[in-house]
């Protein structure tokens, strides 16, 4: 049986105003579980934010000062805007937090990522074929937004090959998400990559598998 390392979909929250609050990363990160969290820019600063952010946006400095007290626990960086590898990379540097990776970027945003050496994931999804900057990726954000489409193999694979691999849960999309964790838990572990569940529900994590 293979660990999974979970990442709170925007923190783990309870109801759905907490989402992308302190509150949220503080509960996640106390409960020793990663976090997958939306960055943008505005008026010149980084913001945590998922839609077009306001002027009451958490700055992102305030969250990387809550997770610099758990360095260990992993951090997904959704990038909301082009434009931003240098700052978030620098960032980052700052707040001497290793463990994290940046996703969702454009193309041709992830060669500005590629160039700064930050630790980026591409996307594959039933929509989205392999592509020629997987090989320099750090790992794959693997999404399915209408059907369970991966195979276990796919997955075993790219773990075979040093790959993060972070799986997209189904409940993001409106599905069961418990086919699809049971899967995952019975992956072959070779050691080499690191699998990680992005979800509503870490605290879940033992759901019957």
């Amino acid at each position: 049986m293979r660990d999974i390392l979970m990442l709170a979909h925007r923190g783990w929250w309870t109801a759905r105003a907490e989402q992308n609050t302190m509150v949220a990363f503080r509960r996640a990160l106390v409960a020793g579980h990663g976090i997958e969290t939306d960055v943008r820019d505005f008026a010149g600063r980084l913001v945590i934010a998922h839609d077009p952010p306001r002027s009451d946006a958490l700055p992102f400095e305030a969250f990387l000062d809550l997770a610099a007290q758990y360095p260990t626990l992993p951090l997904a960086i959704n990038i909301k805007s082009d434009g931003l590898a240098q700052a978030v990379t620098a960032a980052m540097r700052e707040a001497n937090h290793m463990d994290w990776f940046a996703f969702d970027m454009s193309v041709p945003d992830s060669l500005a990522w590629r160039r700064v050496g930050a630790p980026f994931l591409t996307r594959r999804s039933e929509y989205e074929e392999p592509g020629r900057l997987d090989a320099e990726a750090a790992g794959i954000w693997l999404d399915c937004f209408e059907a369970d489409w991966w195979k276990d193999e796919l997955v075993e694979d790219l773990l075979a090959n040093g790959k993060i691999v972070a799986v997209v849960s189904p409940e993001l999309h409106g599905r069961d998400p418990r086919p699809i964790w049971q899967r995952l838990r019975a992956l072959r572990d070779d050691g080499r990559g690191r699998l990680m569940l992005c979800t509503d529900h870490p605290e879940q994590g033992d759901w019957g598998v």
